[in-house]
């Protein structure tokens, strides 16, 4: 604590993200990172375009990439906001649209950011407990709020919600914003993005992260009917009126027109994961249902805990989650390639013996 500090930096409680280890030996299943590189295209535009115009400021609205998203979504330009990977959405989202006077509502095992934005923000927020089962039971959430986020499938328990809930949802809750954050959506579950010309409270995120092998770069979209894009826009345009890149706008352009490869690496990556769900329940683990690129399992003797430990001590990171409580015995498990998964379960065999 510093004398310089203002107050809010004293009570902030920051987001904690995945290790990143420096040892390159070890077997990295642990910040849900795509095991395949981006497109080809995507690396020779990045070389075609590293010359003189990085001196020039990138496009301030990402024009170009904006109509390929609304293309490739069947919306308006109007209704698609681009931002440093879909963090920085979200902490628009948060500022500017879910700032009530009543709490935004959000499960109580989620993404972690949402309370730090809120503290950041000082947003009032409620958490609402998942089932018995760990799922989203939206019913639970047609009470007053001033606001409404899940990601779906939601993190890190990996469930998704349908499209039918997600709608019936909307439905019954038209007076404040509801936000579905589709940060793993490319994975096997439905994007709620069709909804969004039907219901003007919606706003839909996803990133280039995940399914386009893009972490690296910081892409990320919103989408929502025009007037809750325009508030983002001032927001942004208050805070960073060039906030991506040139090569992040083109390497975004290049893995959307990249069909084929994006489709196919998606696919390997959801072979894989339920390869990987047999084979653990074949030794005693329970795996939630998951439609993205990570599970969420326990085994049922042995705690999470010690597999983690057992597992680091092999040279293979997942990720655990000491609180809530309820969840500490889990552990959280990204999806590599095919090879990775088979050298992952001989490992787990031998440790729950």
């Amino acid at each position: 604590m510093s004398k310089y500090w203002g107050d809010i930096v004293e009570k902030l409680i920051p987001y904690t993200p995945g290790e990143q280890p420096k040892d390159l030996s070890l077997l990295k299943l642990n910040t849900n990172e795509n095991p395949y590189g981006p497109s080809p295209n995507v690396l020779n535009e990045i070389k075609r375009n590293c010359n003189d115009s990085l001196r020039l400021y990138p496009d301030p609205e990402s024009i170009k990439l904006k109509k390929l998203l609304a293309e490739h979504h069947n919306l308006s330009m109007e209704s698609v906001f681009v931002s440093n990977g879909s963090d920085e959405s979200l902490a628009f989202i948060f500022q500017g649209l879910l700032k009530k006077d009543k709490p935004v509502l959000f499960p109580d095992i989620t993404y972690s950011f949402y309370p730090v934005y809120c503290q950041l923000y000082e947003v009032e927020y409620k958490q609402i407990s998942l089932d018995q089962n760990f799922n989203i039971s939206l019913d639970d959430y047609l009470i007053e709020n001033g606001g409404i986020i899940f990601p779906n499938p939601n993190a890190p328990t990996g469930i998704p919600k349908s499209l039918k809930d997600i709608e019936s949802l909307l439905s019954n809750n038209k007076n404040s914003v509801i936000v579905i954050d589709e940060a793993y959506v490319d994975f096997g579950t439905s994007s709620a993005i069709k909804l969004i010309n039907k219901y003007e409270n919606l706003i839909v995120t996803q990133s280039f992260s995940k399914g386009r092998s893009l972490a690296g770069m910081r892409i990320g979209c919103a989408f929502g009917s025009p007037s809750l894009i325009e508030a983002l826009n001032r927001i942004k345009n208050s805070f960073n009126s060039y906030p991506i890149d040139r090569l992040a706008q083109i390497s975004a352009m290049s893995s959307i027109t990249d069909k084929i490869y994006f489709e196919g690496n998606c696919n390997k990556v959801i072979e894989a994961r339920v390869y990987l769900e047999e084979q653990l329940e074949s030794i005693g683990f329970e795996v939630l249902p998951s439609g993205a690129n990570f599970i969420f399992t326990q085994h049922k003797q042995k705690s999470g805990e010690y597999i983690y430990d057992q597992l680091r001590h092999n040279k293979i990171i997942v990720r655990r989650f000491n609180s809530p409580e309820k969840i500490s015995n889990f552990i959280r498990i990204t999806i590599g390639t095919m090879n990775q998964m088979h050298q992952l379960v001989s490992i787990v065999r031998e440790i729950v013996k």
